[in-house]
């Protein structure tokens, strides 16, 4: 019977943690089919007036390229370099592994105003003043460490000898890799682009550092968006990236599974 309670206490504890959690995007979604121009709850008709206004907000399709781009650039440049880092130190013999684990997700355990202060500061002393590859540069260091610990966790269940068995029965090295080991680690992949993306993507307090006046991401036009003219177009917006990342969410538990995304399937 006190075991029942407790399970109890515990499933309302969570439902009460994911209603907190989720009502303020809930809010930002009813307030997107606002018919006032102000951030308002609809009471009555809804309208899709704010959707249509997206894409004629000043800046808005430079700011959303750029950051699409940069987020696919870093994206692609964390899963090679952490796919490779993560099987150095899986597979090498290199002292101080924990040490380099520790290097390669350190800048997660850093506020990201400090990391943005620091990369501002060493990308003047080393003479980068474009903005486009100081950004490029800056989300390759906040997206690495996603990769490099779904990597590592990935590769701890692979069975390297594999490659050696598609080896012997004719694979070159490079097509052992592609046929085996690749589909074989698709899940830790899958899941280390999607939070390395997501994180890029969604990314302000170092881009901030490392813009200038022609080159904004996105989530930096938002902010100006709001200081300058805040109406429910923000909310439309917000509610336009929210299902898009559910979109991703979508696609990955029907091509890969959240329970293997998170690391607990087989």
């Amino acid at each position: 019977m006190i075991g029942r309670i407790a399970i109890g206490i515990c499933i309302a504890c969570i439902l009460l943690a994911a209603v907190f959690l989720l009502a303020p995007l809930l809010v930002i979604v009813g307030t997107s089919f606002s018919p006032t121009p102000v951030f308002d709850l609809p009471s009555g008709d809804l309208s899709l007036r704010w959707y249509a206004r997206i894409g004629r907000l000043d800046g808005f399709w430079p700011a959303l390229l750029l950051t699409l781009e940069i987020a696919a650039l870093s994206t692609f440049a964390a899963l090679v370099l952490g796919t490779l880092a993560a099987i150095g130190i899986q597979r090498g013999r290199l002292p101080g592994t924990d040490l380099l684990t520790a290097l390669l997700v350190s800048p997660l355990m850093l506020p990201g105003l400090v990391i943005g202060i620091a990369l501002l500061q060493f990308f003047r002393m080393a003479g980068l003043t474009a903005a486009h590859p100081a950004l490029l540069l800056a989300h390759l260091i906040i997206t690495l460490p996603y990769v490099a610990r779904t990597m590592l966790a990935g590769l701890s269940r692979f069975d390297f000898t594999l490659i050696d068995a598609a080896r012997c029965l004719g694979c070159s090295f490079p097509a052992a890799i592609t046929k085996v080991m690749v589909p074989a680690l698709a899940p830790a992949f899958f899941t280390a682009g999607f939070f390395a993306f997501l994180a890029s993507f969604d990314n302000y307090p170092i881009s901030i550092f490392l813009t200038d006046a022609r080159t904004k991401t996105l989530p930096i036009k938002l902010l100006q968006y709001i200081e300058e003219a805040p109406d429910p177009t923000l909310a439309a917006l917000s509610t336009l990236i929210l299902a898009a990342t559910l979109l991703l969410l979508l696609l990955g538990e029907k091509f890969v599974g959240l329970n293997r995304m998170a690391g607990t399937g087989d």
